[in-house]
């Protein structure tokens, strides 16, 4: 692709989408010593902030209604016998959802043969499951917990309930599609997006551990999550989407949780085909990975 057009700037203050909840206060110093320990350093990682979003790259389509709205992705961190080509796929409609697909890469996933179909001891909800050091990390079914499925022994290996996460429809994406606990994958580890009712709404964000998934750290932001499209983590910086149907979209807010604070953004965002139900970041690759209208996308990223 060409040098791609430099992207806009200009804040609009959107009203600041009804910016209604407490931040919760943190001692300078804990913040301090969290910031230097917790966050990789900006040499080696490559970290920055996301500054553009490139148009969308169509790898596979879902035939069946099933596939309206799903989950993609590959392993940022694989473990053997898996690679970082595996691809994994759930089609997430429907109340019994239990299938994985697993692809030997995502040119099989773009011809629709799965090498494997794992069936999940418990059925998972909404499209917010990620694959991370081996394991489908995902929200069962009426429950506000998360549980990590290990894809190597086919088993649940950790489950742990997310305190006063509202689920099944309390505080979805603007979408719906029962997308109250979302998980995400970044440079710095496993996260989990949702809110609570002391948060009124806004989106809380928690870094989990992957083996036990315990709860190490939480920041609550005044972005209202029913009031956004979806939202994913790059460098422990949150960003979320105005619009699943908009076709000129736009990353609208980041929350970067070094400083407890949000900003606005107008980075344009395209929804090609209208019903954007899944996004996320790959670290690996600098992608993200989108499900939008029973397609499976990618789109190029560019951190400053």
């Amino acid at each position: 692709p060409g040098p791609a057009a430099a992207p806009r700037w200009d804040p609009q203050p959107l009203a600041y989408q009804e910016l209604q909840s407490e931040r919760t206060e943190v001692p300078a110093s804990r913040l301090l010593e969290e910031t230097t320990l917790g966050r990789p350093g900006s040499e080696d990682s490559g970290c920055g902030e996301l500054v553009w979003v490139g148009e969308p790259l169509v790898f596979g389509r879902a035939e069946s209604i099933a596939g309206k709205y799903g989950v993609w992705m590959k392993d940022p961190e694989p473990v053997p016998p898996f690679t970082r080509e595996t691809t994994w796929r759930v089609d997430a409609v429907g109340t019994e959802v239990r299938q994985l697909f697993q692809y030997e890469a995502a040119e099989q996933l773009a011809q629709g043969y799965p090498a494997k179909v794992h069936v999940l001891p418990r059925p998972l909800e909404s499209t917010g499951a990620v694959i991370y050091r081996g394991g489908l990390f995902f929200q069962p079914r009426r429950s506000r917990a998360v549980a990590r499925y290990d894809l190597r022994g086919e088993a649940v290996t950790a489950e742990r309930e997310i305190p006063g996460a509202g689920y099944h429809g309390q505080y979805p994406y603007s979408w719906g599609g029962y997308t109250d606990i979302d998980l995400a994958v970044d440079e710095t580890g496993l996260w989990v997006i949702y809110s609570t009712e002391k948060a009124r709404g806004a989106i809380v964000l928690s870094k989990l551990d992957p083996e036990t998934l315990e709860i190490q750290r939480t920041w609550e932001t005044n972005i209202r999550k029913r009031g956004v499209a979806n939202s994913f983590v790059i460098c422990g910086t949150l960003y979320t989407v105005s619009s699943y149907s908009a076709p000129n979209a736009t990353i609208n807010f980041a929350y970067d949780t070094a400083t407890g604070t949000s900003r606005a953004l107008s980075i344009p965002f395209e929804n090609r085909f209208r019903y954007l139900s899944m996004v996320d970041y790959n670290p690996t690759e600098r992608q993200l990975f989108a499900w939008d209208s029973f397609n499976m996308v990618t789109y190029p990223v560019r951190l400053s």
